[in-house]
């Protein structure tokens, strides 16, 4: 599975204006919902509700806030970045720079692990996560995940 399948262009979003993990979530929602005409609560429920059972901070200055949601007929992605980074609970401690939001109907679930997989195995990569942070606009962003999508 490739990045560029269930990631498009209009789902970057370049700098999260939120300070808190739960305020990064509903940001993240609300710009989701906004693009893909779904009801931002029912996905930040979803999230939060995944968060609970553990932080999806991953470390490295990376979180994958992931879920299934009813209703839904595909997985839909969102990047979105936080230059000063936000308290994830990441499992380093570390604050989450790079967010990857993983939304997938609710009978997916080889496919919703084949993108968890993917997203988790590209960000493994220093210079890729580097060249993240640095970019500032959605276009650039999703320029380097593409580039990085199809060299990998």
């Amino acid at each position: 599975m490739k990045l560029v399948e269930i990631l498009s262009a209009d789902m970057v979003l370049p700098e999260l204006g939120s300070e808190s993990k739960d305020d990064a979530i509903r940001e993240m929602c609300t710009f989701i919902a906004k693009q893909r005409g779904l009801k931002a609560d029912d996905i930040v429920k979803t999230l939060l509700e995944r968060e609970r059972l553990g932080s999806t901070g991953i470390g490295e200055g990376v979180a994958i806030p992931h879920g299934k949601l009813a209703g839904l007929d595909k997985l839909v992605a969102l990047f979105a970045k936080s230059g000063p980074g936000i308290d994830f609970t990441a499992i380093d401690n570390q604050p989450s720079h790079l967010f990857f939001v993983l939304l997938a109907p609710h009978n997916s679930a080889g496919l919703h692990l084949k993108a968890l997989a993917r997203i988790s195995r590209l960000l493994k990569s220093q210079d890729f996560r580097d060249r993240l942070l640095h970019a500032e606009s959605s276009d650039s962003i999703y320029s380097i995940i593409s580039d990085e999508d199809a060299r990998c």
